[in-house]
């Protein structure tokens, strides 16, 4: 009787997240950066985003020393934090910690010293401004190739000086970058320029890995309608996405 009733009531596949598993870009630990204020904000995503499907979380605090200076010494802390008080509210969740690097000179040198959280593995995430393109990029990726890691490319779809230079996205997949979108620029959370570029980058088959990117309450919101729409599914479900493969 309630295995049948289960069957009737189980909230479809296609309006969660469990094909994708792991959420490798977020910024929920709190107080460290531009996203989750507070512990409580923090659970309250991780939860919103559990309903979802998401079964890991890789939380990656920006770290540009001239904004948010983090380090290993300020992430850590604040991952077992929010671990202690997960647990203290019987949320059985995989949650792990690295960082959203701007690749800046101050990161050469953490590179250098391979003072580095990476997201699992060898795999960093980097990320440039949205307005002009790192200098010397290709140097970046080829030092970390160097150095024995694999750089993955934050939200390649919101950094406009490549809109029209779609052959860069291409080289810096040949150079060994992963690529990874942001869901909320599939949902349109960033405006329709962005969500043509990433349903471009999905259609040449150049996204490797996708994130959440969330930061606060609007952008759980943003998700959480684009999945149970069954939006996400529509887009995602059936692409090659590697989350779980790399991250699991």
């Amino acid at each position: 009787m309630f295995s049948s009733l289960n069957f009737f009531f189980k909230r479809p596949k296609t309006v969660t997240l469990e094909w994708m598993g792991v959420d490798m870009h977020s910024h929920i630990l709190p107080g460290i950066d531009d996203g989750s204020r507070d512990l409580g904000s923090s659970v309250n995503f991780i939860r919103g985003l559990s309903e979802l499907g998401i079964e890991k979380f890789i939380c990656t605090p920006h770290i540009f020393t001239e904004v948010y200076p983090n380090s290993k010494q300020t992430i850590l802390p604040v991952l077992e934090r929010l671990r202690s008080e997960l647990k203290r509210q019987r949320m059985d969740v995989q949650v792990e910690a690295a960082a959203e690097y701007m690749m800046d000179l101050d990161f050469v040198e953490l590179l250098k010293n391979d003072d580095i959280l990476p997201l699992h593995g060898k795999y960093v995430l980097v990320e440039m401004s949205y307005q002009v393109e790192t200098r010397n990029v290709d140097q970046f990726i080829f030092d970390l190739n160097i150095k024995g890691y694999q750089p993955v490319l934050a939200h390649p779809e919101r950094y406009i000086y490549y809109h029209n230079n779609f052959e860069q996205y291409r080289k810096m997949k040949e150079h060994g970058c992963i690529l990874q979108v942001n869901m909320l620029s599939l949902a349109g959370y960033y405006g329709k320029a962005v969500k043509q570029i990433a349903l471009n980058l999905l259609k040449e088959k150049l996204i490797d890995v996708v994130g959440t990117d969330l930061h606060h309450v609007k952008h759980l919101e943003y998700i959480t309608k684009f999945v149970k729409s069954g939006s996400a599914a529509k887009l995602l479900a059936d692409y090659p996405m590697r989350n779980k493969e790399l991250f699991r």
